[in-house]
């Protein structure tokens, strides 16, 4: 059995950290061992320089000339005893030196960042005259010191690929999983309420049945109207044109009825009212009685609740606000997330599943506006006025 503590996330960190260091502190021998090397070559260039000016042996003069066309890597820059640039340098750009007065300038206040231990020709002892050889890294060590970040940005890479395949793969399951249980969610309670319609009909046809017929009917209906969601639940639902406006007072109506008289409802809808947008009325129902019952909930039956609708840059807006006991911050963000509750009852899914309604089937948004403990929250919906497009092949709710 896997231990709680162990977190595969955690894992991909420190094997990348522990590449990644392995890297920096192998690079970083490398890198010393060949600006070691290069000194070396760039003390050996200027003993062949000071050989070719002072020699007069044929033979020592070849060598000397042999080790100076060698260097082809490392810049060079010489300058007298006063540091002052005697116009002598090696392997820099001749078009930018010519260009750029200050070229080498700049180019020499860099080497002297790098190694500020000149190599020192001394010419002349009185006067004291001395010319003094600054050099740069070369192109392989400059590689060789890139090669680390270079390294750390392709693992970050990776891990992020990886973590986000997996995330991807973990939301998939978990959205069939949802849709299958709501299928068949729906397809159990399907029997049921068939049987209940048909008692339903032989209580009407006996007499004295006049008082529960219709309230029997109205609970039928209402679990014809749950069976009807969970079904489209994993389904591309069918969209038509409606006036969200009486989707609203609808909901709204309908809550009114199964609340206690300390609830006070407010409904601005003047903005709205002969607005009409692609609508799946089921679900889009389904989304307002889920955020109606979570600000019940926060009230805790002592309240008020305002649902205001308006438009904004060709979308609507819809905030559903309540009185009640607001969300800490911390749990804000957690509020969509399935399986979050801060009830003693209750699956923690009629968010999520709003959310994923909303977001996913209208192309709108659903989000947490404002809330404050103690003062009360104010989710949002918006919804796009033109009519929302399905993603190619999308399945799950």
């Amino acid at each position: 059995m896997i231990p709680s503590w162990f977190n595969w996330k955690l894992v991909l960190v420190c094997i990348a950290i522990l590449l990644v260091s392995g890297t920096i502190i192998y690079s970083q021998y490398l890198a010393g061992k060949i600006a070691r090397e290069e000194r070396k070559n760039v003390e050996a260039w200027v003993e062949a320089q000071r050989t070719i000016l002072n020699s007069s042996d044929s033979a020592s003069i070849n060598l000397a000339s042999k080790i100076s066309t060698e260097n082809s890597e490392i810049p060079i820059i010489e300058t007298n005893e006063r540091d002052s640039i005697t116009g002598n340098y090696l392997n820099l750009d001749t078009a930018r030196v010519n260009a750029d007065k200050q070229y080498l300038h700049t180019k020499l206040l860099e080497f002297k960042a790098y190694n500020n231990r000149p190599i020192t020709v001394v010419l002349k002892d009185s006067p004291f005259t001395a010319n003094r050889y600054y050099y740069g890294e070369s192109k392989l060590l400059k590689e060789i010191r890139l090669y680390p970040i270079i390294q750390l940005i392709i693992v970050a890479l990776f891990i992020m690929i990886a973590i986000t395949a997996l995330q991807t793969s973990y939301r998939s399951a978990q959205n069939q999983l949802w849709a299958s249980m709501a299928k068949e969610t729906a397809h159990q309670l399907g029997t049921p309420v068939s049987s209940l319609q048909g008692w339903l009909e032989i209580l009407k046809e006996e007499k004295n049945n006049e008082r529960i017929v219709p309230e029997i009917a109205k609970d039928v209906d209402r679990l014809l109207l749950v069976t009807d969601r969970f079904g489209k639940i994993g389904s591309e639902p069918q969209f038509v044109l409606k006036k969200p406006a009486e989707q609203i007072e609808h909901m709204v109506d309908y809550m009114k009825k199964r609340t206690g008289g300390h609830v006070a409802f407010a409904l601005d809808n003047s903005q709205i009212e002969e607005i009409q947008v692609q609508l799946s009325p089921t679900l889009f129902d389904w989304v307002l009685e889920n955020l109606i019952k979570n600000a019940l909930d926060a009230i805790e039956g002592n309240g008020t609740i305002s649902i205001h609708s308006g438009i904004q840059e060709g979308y609507l807006l819809i905030d559903v606000t309540d009185t009640g006991k607001g969300i800490a911050k911390i749990h804000v963000k957690d509020v969509f997330r399935p399986g979050f509750t801060t009830k003693k009852r209750g699956w923690g899914l009629g968010l999520s599943l709003s959310k994923r309604i909303i977001e996913q089937y209208h192309k709108g948004k659903l989000f947490v506006k404002w809330s404050e403990p103690g003062k009360g929250s104010t989710f949002r919906i918006i919804l796009p006025l033109q009519k929302p497009i399905p993603a190619s092949g999308q399945n799950n709710s």
